[in-house]
């Protein structure tokens, strides 16, 4: 008899269960509704859900406490709210749930994203013709491509060196073209961009500009490859939007450039985040680098963190290059010497054999 009756309470535990389980669906329904209303706007209405909240504590006969129905009803909320968020990143250009395919980017016959490491490299700033030149023979020789180097030089001091401006660009697309390099370099205003692709072959944005909007929307519209810094203290959601402004404009030609967070260590100048690699490459379609300068600040740990990089998939590395660091307009305590650059450039030469991805 006993038996008799748990297996009927049990059946309609069951049809419960199931009655729930429509319920929650339907509610699901009514959320991803509400989130294309909402699109483009915040998601998280706390007011709104406080309104919820009240109503159904409001009508709570029991057995369960309103303190329960408040926990149980919050999880409910938050995975509407994460629904919401999963739809919204559905529908962003740069979603790989839009575009499985990898995108490849090509500067100069250079394939960004084609599975094999490219490095970038050149002085943090452009101080005169010799001293690019210096570094751009010894770039070239390693079979490197890819040539940086800051004419515009956004600095935490307004009294620090700020760059050589046009003129800087102009000593860049003089060096390159003798040398036959592309030239990778960071450009700060919307006014600057017409002008500039002139001479760069990748218009950077740094760091310090992830979320200038302005200049994000001028990058969007010109037919130059876009290099694309995190932010210091940039979550990787704010990181792949900033994309998406690009993107949005029409300039599908993004690459996207791990160079550390800001965080309370201070062994190192930031805190590279190399679990953002594998992220941004899961959610994105975009090529990932790693900056190894910028992200440890520390010449001694370069070569550490490019094979750190290279492991985790990264598709290339910038790192910074000066024929005399002591005597740098900037960063000095980053830049690695020519000797130093060419034992960096063997090792990874080594690693990246190794583990069977060809250097470029």
């Amino acid at each position: 008899m006993e038996q008799n009756q748990m297996n009927v309470f049990r059946e309609q535990l069951s049809e419960v269960n199931l009655e729930l389980l429509a319920l929650l669906n339907k509610r699901a329904d009514l959320v991803q509704q509400i989130g294309l209303v909402k699109h483009g706007m915040k998601r998280f209405d706390p007011v709104r859900e406080r309104e919820m909240m009240d109503l159904i504590t409001s009508h709570n006969e029991g057995p369960f406490t309103n303190a329960t129905v408040e926990h149980i009803f919050k999880e409910i909320f938050k995975a509407g709210l994460e629904l919401q968020e999963d739809d919204h990143s559905k529908e962003l250009l740069v979603s790989r749930k839009k575009k499985p395919v990898d995108t490849v980017v090509n500067i100069n016959g250079s394939n960004i994203g084609d599975g094999n490491v490219h490095l970038i490299m050149g002085p943090c700033s452009v101080e005169s013709y010799q001293q690019v030149s210096q570094v751009a023979e010894s770039v070239k020789s390693k079979g490197i491509n890819l040539l940086r180097g800051g004419a515009f030089k956004p600095r935490t001091s307004p009294y620090d060196f700020q760059g050589l401006g046009f003129e800087g660009l102009q000593i860049l697309k003089r060096v390159a073209n003798e040398h036959d390099l592309a030239v990778v370099s960071e450009i700060v205003s919307p006014a600057h961009i017409e002008e500039a692709i002139d001479y760069v072959d990748v218009i950077q944005i740094g760091a310090r500009n992830m979320q200038n909007f302005e200049l994000l929307k001028a990058a969007g519209v010109v037919d130059k490859p876009v290099l694309l810094k995190r932010g210091l203290s940039a979550t990787i959601s704010e990181f792949i939007n900033a994309a998406e402004y690009i993107i949005s404009r029409g300039n599908g030609n993004i690459i996207l450039c791990e160079r550390g967070i800001r965080t309370y260590e201070k062994a190192t100048r930031n805190t590279l985040d190399i679990s953002a690699v594998p992220i941004l490459k899961q959610e994105t379609h975009l090529p990932v680098l790693v900056d190894v300068t910028h992200s440890t600040g520390r010449r001694d740990l370069l070569l550490p963190a490019a094979k750190a990089a290279i492991a985790i998939g990264a598709d290339g590395v910038m790192a910074e290059v000066h024929p005399d660091p002591a005597v740098a307009l900037s960063d000095s305590a980053q830049q690695m010497d020519l000797e130093m650059f060419d034992k960096f450039v063997e090792g990874l030469y080594k690693f990246s054999n190794a583990s069977g991805r060809e250097l470029r």
